[in-house]
């Protein structure tokens, strides 16, 4: 009896491995030209995502252009106490964490803002045109955006400088003073990208039924009573998805935009492990050390990602997976 019943399992499972085989190849046959779409980001991610994870082993290698990857010596996790013990870590982190920080506090409710403003604009050609001007910056280059923010905070040319010279103060270096780096540096990103990110929260808006819009309206509901009890429980799945991607950046600063700006005298509060990566791997040619760091990074993503979904899943229910 317990042969048989062992046998009839195997042939069990042998069916219904055949019958998902089918199913599968029934499927591709019927959708093969949705799936012939994904083949480009496929490829994408196994040449430029994948492919290169073979490269991490650097950080662990003493590493030589002339020698290679496989000829470089290991040395363990040597690279990385020399970055952890290093000179610019604390600060570098210190900086990174901040201006990171100060980009989710300001820069993540922004792009929702204008999306709820867009939302109750009743002109469709005036929507048109304020959504078009808020999405271009997106789209200009940072090495323009940079040449912009400095020609604007010009010591000499510059308009914030000429108001402050029309009511007879001297003139500030702007770029030259640490304080100011970062609200600088916030202020571009946030005008930058503001416009592009509320298109995510604009179709999440577009797709609650305007039924419960109507039943509050009758029921004597406000614009504001509407907005915190139908709007944002609304869009709350979203907003958590988008915060919980935004948490895994959060090492992770637009350094070209920074190199663009920064300078020896904005170090201090200007320098992130980004630049850090950058110089050293880039100008000094310590790829082991670059590559230490860009491994630090990505794990520190990895476990707020983690950390951030599952504290999500357990407050609102919503998450990644």
């Amino acid at each position: 009896m317990v042969k048989t019943d062992k046998l009839s399992q195997n042939a069990n499972k042998v069916k219904a491995k055949t019958a998902f085989i089918k199913d599968w190849t029934r499927c591709i046959k019927r959708d093969y030209l949705l799936y012939l779409l994904l083949v480009p980001f496929i490829l994408y991610y196994v040449i430029f995502v994948f492919k290169p994870m073979y490269g991490l082993q650097i950080a662990f290698k003493d590493y030589s252009l002339f020698k290679g990857i496989q000829n470089s010596p290991w040395v363990g996790f040597k690279h990385f106490i020399d970055f952890f013990t290093g000179t610019y870590f604390l600060t570098n982190l210190k900086n990174t964490v901040l201006i990171s920080l100060l980009n989710i506090v300001v820069g993540f409710p922004m792009p929702i803002i204008l999306a709820l403003l867009f939302n109750e604009v009743k002109s469709k050609k005036f929507k048109a045109i304020g959504q078009t001007v808020t999405y271009l910056p997106h789209f200009i280059s940072a090495v323009v955006v940079a040449g912009i923010v400095t020609n604007i905070l010009s010591p000499e040319s510059g308009l914030i400088n000429g108001i402050i010279k029309l009511f007879k103060g001297e003139p500030i270096y702007f770029l030259t003073k640490p304080e100011y780096f970062r609200t600088i540096f916030t202020s571009m990103s946030v005008w930058k990208e503001a416009g592009f990110g509320s298109i995510i929260y604009t179709a999440a808006l577009a797709a609650i039924d305007a039924q419960l819009y109507e039943a509050a309206y009758i029921d004597g509901a406000s614009k504001w009573k509407q907005l915190i009890h139908i709007t944002i429980p609304s869009i709350l799945p979203t907003l958590s998805i988008m915060l919980i991607l935004r948490i895994g950046r959060l090492l992770e600063v637009g350094y070209e935009t920074i190199i663009l700006l920064y300078q020896p005298a904005t170090y201090k509060t200007a320098d992130v492990i980004s630049t850090y990566v950058f110089r050293s791997g880039i100008i000094d040619g310590n790829y082991s050390l670059a590559s230490a760091a860009g491994l630090f990074n990505s794990a520190v993503a990895l476990v707020l990602v983690i950390s951030s979904n599952t504290i999500s899943k357990k407050l609102s229910e919503n998450g990644l997976w």
